[in-house]
C-alpha cells in the first residue's frame, strides 16, 4: 500500500483537472460525483496505509531526481510516518465530508465546476505540504494552498468586499512566507540539505540555544503565524468567511491552517533546541487565543465567531508548541478538525436555512425546526468547550495540563481563555437555537432542514466529535494514550509525550476540575444572560459600552494596520506616481516627443518646394563648408 502513496495527491489533481476542463461539459451531478471520489479515494489508501504502517522511522520515497545546483541534492520524494500519515488522514477524512456536504450546499451555484476544481486542487497542494520529504516541497504546497486559498475566499469575485478579502488574505499570507522562504535559505546554508533525513540528525549534534537555529525558528515561526493565523498576522482569516461555507469549513478545520503547526510539529527537534523562540512561540500563542476569543464574546455573525474561534484554538495549539507539548498541540488539531469542521458545516446549514441570513440577531427557535443540525451542533459545542467526554477535553487538558508543568501564570491566562471558549460558543447556541424567532416572515416560512448530502456529513462529524478524544486517554483515567504512542517515534528527539508529566495525579485531577468547573461556569452564565434574561444583542446603529466596542471592532487591529501600513504606502505610491512617475518619468518621455515634433515644425519650413531656394541653399552650405576648410587649416 505503501509504493501507492503517490496516487494520494494524484486522484485530487486529476478530479481538479476533470472538473476544471468540464465545468460547462459535464452535469453538476458528475462534477460534484468526480471530485468527491477523488478525494474518497486518496482517504482509502491513506487508511490502507495507516493500517499497514509499523516502523518505527520514516520511509522515505523517492521518484526522480528534481534539483541538482552545485553540492546541493533535492529529490522529488515523499516520507512517510506516523505524523504524515494522521495528517493524511485528517486532510482527506474530513475533505471528502466536505466535498459531499458541498454537493448539496453549492447546488444552485453556477459556478459549481469552478467550486469543486478549486477545492480539489485545495487538497492537491495540502497533501503535498504534508507528504513532501524536505522543506521545499512542503514550501510548494505552502505556497498552493495559499493560491488556492485567495481563489475560493474570493470565490463571489463580483462582490467587491469578497475579492478585497481574498487579497488580504494572499497579502498577509506573503508576509509569512516571505520568513519561511528565508528560514529554508538559512537552512541551506547551515546544514547544506533540505531533506529532514539529513537536517534532523545533524541538529540534534548542536548545543541548545544555537544562534544560527534559534534565527532559523524565529524565521520558520514567521511562516506559520502568517498560514495559522497568530498575531499579528491574524486579520485574514476573520474576513476569509466571504468564502462560501464549505470553503470555511476546509480552512479552518483540515488544511490551510493547520500546515503552521504541522511545519512545526515536522521540525520539533529544531525548535526544542531554540528555548527562546518556543517562549516567543508560547507568549504570542496565548496572546492570540485570548484577544480572538475577546472578540468573539460580541460578534454577531455566525460564521465570524466560529473563525475566531478558530484562531483563538490554533493559540492554543502554538501554546502547547511553547511548552513542548507537541502530542498534546497535534492532538488538538485533530479533535478541532472534527468539532470545527462540524461547527462550520453547521452554521452554512443554518445560513441555508436563514436564506443566506447570517446575522444571529435575527434568529432564534431554529432548534424545531433544525433538529439534526441543532444536535450535531451543540456535540460540536460541547466538545470545543472541553467538557468530558468529549473530544476537545482531552486535548485541551494535555495541553494546559502540560503549560501549568511550564508556567503557572500561563496556565491561569490558559483557563480563563477555555472559559471565554465556553461562554461564546454557547451564546452562539443559544442566540442561534433556543427563545423565539427574530427573523423575517418569510424566512420563518422557508425554515427547513437540509437535505441528506448535508445533514450526513453533520452527524459522521458529530460521532467523531464525541469519541474522538479516546485515543489519547491519559493514564489519570487508565488509558494508555494511544496517540503519544504512536507519534512517539516522530518526537523522540524531543522527549515530549504525556506520560513524561512530572505531576502526580492528584495535581493532574486538581487542574481538571478547576478547568471544567470554569467552564461550567461560563456555560452558566450564558444561559442566564442568553435564555433567562433573553439577553439579543444590540443593533449596529445602537451604542456599545466601551469595553463591547473595542471586542466588537476587533480591538481596531485593521484600523491600526490601515493607519501605520496601507496609508503610509498608499501616501508613498501617490508621492511616486504624481511626481516620479507622471512628472518625471513620463515628463522625460512626453518633453522628447513635443522637442521632436516642435524641431520638426521649424525643419519643415526648410521644405518649400522652391528650386531656386534649393540651389541658393546648396550654395550657402558650399560656402561654409569651405570656409570651415579654410580656418581648421
Amino acid at each position: 500500500m505503501i509504493d501507492l502513496v503517490w496516487l494520494i495527491p494524484l486522484f485530487p489533481f486529476i478530479g481538479f483537472l476533470i472538473c476544471g476542463l468540464g465545468r460547462n461539459l459535464f452535469p453538476k451531478a458528475v462534477i460534484g460525483t468526480v471530485a468527491s471520489l477523488a478525494v474518497i479515494a486518496s482517504f482509502a489508501i491513506s487508511l490502507g496505509i495507516f493500517f499497514q504502517f509499523d516502523s518505527a522511522t520514516p520511509i522515505v520515497i523517492d521518484f526522480f531526481d528534481w534539483i541538482k545546483v552545485g553540492g546541493i541534492d533535492i529529490p522529488f520524494s515523499f516520507q512517510i510516518d506516523q505524523l504524515s500519515i494522521l495528517m493524511l488522514l485528517i486532510i482527506t477524512g474530513i475533505g471528502s465530508l466536505i466535498h459531499i456536504y458541498s454537493t448539496g450546499y453549492m447546488s444552485h451555484d453556477a459556478g459549481f465546476g469552478k467550486f469543486f476544481s478549486y477545492l480539489n486542487l485545495f487538497v492537491f497542494f495540502m497533501l503535498l505540504l504534508v507528504l513532501g520529504s524536505n522543506y521545499v516541497i512542503m514550501f510548494i504546497g505552502w505556497e498552493g494552498v495559499g493560491l488556492c486559498s485567495y481563489l475560493l475566499i474570493g470565490f463571489w469575485f463580483t462582490n467587491g468586499a469578497f475579492a478585497d478579502a481574498a487579497k488580504k488574505a494572499f497579502i498577509m499570507n506573503r508576509i509569512g512566507d516571505l520568513g519561511f522562504l528565508i528560514g529554508v535559505f538559512l537552512i541551506i546554508a547551515t546544514f547544506g540539505s533540505v531533506s529532514f533525513a539529513e537536517i534532523f540528525p545533524k541538529a540534534q549534534s548542536m548545543i541548545s540555544g544555537d544562534a544560527t537555529l534559534t534565527l532559523i525558528t524565529i524565521l520558520l515561526f514567521i511562516g506559520a503565524t502568517g498560514k495559522s493565523a497568530q498575531l499579528p498576522l491574524f486579520t485574514w482569516l476573520p474576513d476569509a468567511m466571504a468564502g462560501p461555507t464549505p470553503v470555511s469549513a476546509l480552512i479552518h478545520a483540515a488544511t490551510m491552517v493547520t500546515a503552521g503547526i504541522y511545519m512545526i510539529a515536522r521540525s520539533n527537534i529544531l525548535f526544542t533546541l531554540s528555548p527562546v523562540t518556543m517562549s516567543i512561540i508560547a507568549v504570542i500563542g496565548l496572546a492570540t487565543a485570548i484577544i480572538a476569543a475577546i472578540i468573539a464574546i460580541t460578534q454577531t455573525d455566525i460564521k465570524k465567531v466560529l473563525a475566531y474561534s478558530t484562531v483563538s484554538q490554533l493559540g492554543y495549539m502554538f501554546l502547547g508548541l511553547g511548552v513542548g507539548a507537541y502530542t498534546g498541540a497535534f492532538f488538538h488539531v485533530l479533535t478541532h478538525a472534527f468539532f470545527k469542521a462540524l461547527l462550520f458545516l453547521g452554521a452554512g446549514s443554518v445560513i441555508h436555512a436563514m436564506s443566506d441570513e447570517q446575522d444571529m440577531r435575527k434568529m432564534g427557535g431554529l432548534k424545531r425546526k433544525l433538529p439534526i443540525t441543532f444536535f450535531t451542533m451543540l456535540m460540536g459545542t460541547l466538545a470545543i468547550s472541553g467538557l468530558p467526554p468529549f473530544a476537545g477535553f482531552f486535548s485541551k487538558d494535555e495541553i494546559l495540563a502540560h503549560v501549568y508543568e511550564h508556567n503557572k501564570i500561563l496556565w491561569i491566562i490558559g483557563v480563563l481563555g477555555a472559559m471565554l471558549t465556553a461562554f461564546y460558543m454557547f451564546r452562539m447556541m443559544f442566540l442561534t437555537f433556543w427563545g423565539n424567532f427574530r427573523g423575517s416572515e418569510e424566512q420563518k416560512s422557508h425554515l427547513h432542514e437540509s437535505p441528506l448530502s448535508m445533514t450526513i456529513p453533520l452527524i459522521v462529524l458529530a460521532v467523531l466529535s464525541v469519541i474522538g478524544g479516546f485515543i489519547g486517554v491519559p493514564e489519570i483515567f487508565g488509558g494508555s494514550h494511544w496517540l503519544a504512542g504512536y507519534l512517539a517515534p516522530v518526537f523522540e528527539g524531543s522527549g515530549t509525550r504525556m506520560s513524561e508529566l512530572a505531576l502526580s495525579h492528584s495535581t493532574e485531577w486538581t487542574l481538571m476540575i478547576i478547568s471544567v468547573g470554569g467552564v461550567v461556569a461560563a456555560i452558566i452564565y450564558a444561559y442566564i444572560k442568553y435564555i433567562k434574561n433573553s439577553h439579543v444583542p444590540v443593533m449596529d446603529s445602537q451604542p456599545r459600552s466601551a469595553l463591547a466596542k473595542i471586542s466588537y471592532n476587533k480591538f481596531y487591529f485593521d484600523e491600526f494596520y490601515a493607519a501605520i501600513i496601507q496609508k503610509p504606502l498608499d501616501a508613498i505610491s501617490g508621492f511616486f506616481f504624481r511626481i516620479i512617475e507622471k512628472s518625471g518619468i513620463d515628463g522625460v518621455v512626453n518633453g522628447l516627443g513635443k522637442g521632436s515634433i516642435e524641431a520638426s515644425k521649424g525643419l519643415r519650413l526648410l521644405q518649400t518646394g522652391n528650386v531656386g531656394f534649393y540651389i541658393f541653399a546648396m550654395v550657402i552650405g558650399v560656402v561654409v563648408l569651405l570656409l570651415y576648410s579654410f580656418l581648421k587649416f
